[in-house]
């Protein structure tokens, strides 16, 4: 299961624009009540007058008569989307365009113009209402005035548009100036895991922290300490490893003699199938060491036992097909050579070289049935002293499944079912010992899809 990982980068943005957004949030409501209230004002105002106004027409055309007084509504009307009722204090209407709700009780007994929302015909209008009075005659009258909120919704949204959107453009570019410059600042962070990603896993070095920023370089250097001890450690139990199959040599070559000259004398069948047992099992240990100290030599923190030379990659192979051939013929297995006799050389250590090509030509030997075929061949990608050569050791034994071919590299592991005896070391030295010499191990099926065939491709060529 994967889970998330938190990132600096992201902690930081985070805790950078999470108040930014919600002061956003807090502008952006707090813009709408003010332009709500701004526009409401503003309209308010225009139709206190407009009541005002309305009022001096209705006394003017009151006292020039009835005639007057009936075309007064044809002059109020002109104002589209205009609407006025007047009333008497017992809630009459005088005249009126709109059927506008009457005046409420709190609307009478106040002396200043009073404004709400209210509905007319299903249409949301703003209405004010004002007690006007007459005072020379005493008579008072209730005046309403209202007109729909499409316009001052429309000027409050146009307000609110004038706030937010500049403040909203401010946080896009306030983001990416603040991404870029994270990004800026995490660069030499990047840059470091970069040069950590493209490491090999045997490179203990220590890390630069001369390139990584001042608050980081504490743990660097911590890191660096750690892949130190590290180090330590595993020199040590390399160390250990290499002087302890050092020591053991002698001794297992020793019992292994003694068993073989023990063997030949004249002794009872089970005296003799115990002693054969014994020289049996004392080869294997003496393999198994040799083994070991062919992995501790080739070990990438092992220091090496002199400088890289001129070797010739075909005598090389030739040598060690002959070298193995013996074990070939005891299992009835064809090991053959293909290639030219010479003419292929690299530069290595003639040890490591060695132990790659012997455990190769091992593991096919061992592990392909009797009556089977290995084949070491030698040549190079391309025709020139100048091509990158190659090595190939081909059998046609029961093959690896694409799924192992990573796995049969480890130390100590053996596909399951296998009835050979072994460690499990010799494809970990030839790992080992071909990441020193900076070739490349492939691993493929054989001809016609049967066997295996390794294939190790070496940077290049020396000049004959």
């Amino acid at each position: 299961m994967r889970e998330e990982a938190l990132f600096l980068r992201h902690h930081l943005v985070n805790w950078l624009f999470t108040p930014l957004y919600l002061l956003f949030l807090f502008s952006t409501i707090t813009g709408y009540i003010a332009a709500s209230k701004l526009s409401n004002e503003s309209f308010d105002l225009v139709l206190i007058e407009r009541a005002n106004l309305l009022t001096e027409r209705y006394d003017q055309a009151k006292s020039s008569g009835a005639g007057a007084l009936a075309s007064m509504d044809l002059g109020i009307a002109e104002r589209e989307h205009f609407h006025f009722a007047l009333f008497d204090l017992q809630g009459r209407v005088l005249v009126a365009n709109a059927p506008l709700p009457r005046p409420r009780p709190q609307d009478i007994v106040r002396g200043v113009p009073t404004r709400r929302d209210a509905y007319l015909e299903g249409v949301k209008i703003r209405l004010v209402t004002l007690r006007h009075s007459v005072s020379r005659k005493g008579i008072d009258y209730m005046v309403q005035v209202a007109e729909p909120v499409d316009a001052r919704q429309a000027l409050g949204r146009s307000i609110l548009g004038n706030i937010v959107v500049p403040q909203f453009m401010f946080i896009v570019i306030a983001g990416f100036a603040v991404w870029i410059g994270l990004n800026h600042g995490f660069e030499p962070l990047e840059r470091l895991r970069r040069q950590v990603a493209a490491r090999r896993q045997d490179d203990l070095s220590p890390l630069d922290e001369s390139q990584a920023p001042g608050e980081v370089q504490p743990f660097i250097r911590e890191i660096n300490r750690l892949l130190e001890r590290l180090k330590m450690a595993m020199e040590s139990q390399r160390q250990f490893v290499a002087n302890a199959a050092h020591q053991l040599r002698t001794p297992f070559a020793g019992l292994v003699s003694q068993a073989e000259l023990a063997n030949r004398e004249d002794l009872p069948p089970a005296t003799r199938d115990a002693l054969q047992g014994i020289c049996q099992g004392a080869k294997r240990c003496a393999r198994l060491v040799n083994q070991l100290l062919a992995l501790a030599r080739n070990a990438p923190e092992a220091r090496p036992e002199g400088g890289p030379e001129r070797i010739d990659l075909c005598l090389l192979a030739r040598d060690s097909a002959a070298q193995w051939a013996g074990e070939a013929l005891k299992k009835d297995v064809d090991l053959g050579y293909e290639g030219p006799a010479t003419g292929i050389a690299v530069e290595a250590q003639e040890s490591v070289l060695t132990d790659l090509v012997d455990n190769l030509v091992d593991n096919a030997v061992r592990y392909t049935p009797a009556g089977g075929h290995v084949t070491v061949s030698v040549g190079r990608d391309r025709a020139g002293d100048g091509a990158a050569p190659w090595l190939r050791v081909e059998d046609d034994g029961p093959g690896i499944p694409p799924e192992m071919r990573e796995k049969v590299f480890q130390r100590f592991f053996r596909l399951a079912g296998s009835a050979q005896p072994g460690s499990g070391l010799g494809l970990a030295i030839v790992r080992e010992a071909a990441e020193r010499l900076g070739a490349r191990v492939e691993v493929g099926d054989g001809a016609a899809g049967r066997g295996t065939v390794f294939v190790v491709r070496f940077p290049g060529a020396v000049s004959q």
